[in-house]
């Protein structure tokens, strides 16, 4: 009896894709604390919030800035 690491990716993957605006609105409320407690950064922060959007809305399946849809996860 082993891991199956292809299921657990794909339930990973379906629970990100599910709860995608609430993890957004998680990454927004902690670079908001970041930047309240590191000043001088705040543009770190946000490329590192967009990335992790951008990131989550290729495993959603949203087409990114450029109107172009992602590959299909198999």
């Amino acid at each position: 009896m082993g891991i199956n690491f292809d299921e657990l990716k794909n339930k990973a993957a379906d629970a990100l894709r599910d709860n995608s605006g609430k993890i957004e609105d998680g990454l927004d409320k902690a670079a908001g604390f970041a930047k309240s407690k590191i000043h001088g950064h705040d543009s770190q922060i946000d490329g590192g919030v967009e990335k992790a959007k951008d990131f989550l809305g290729k495993l959603a399946g949203k087409p990114d800035e450029d109107g172009e849809q992602p590959p299909q996860q198999q």
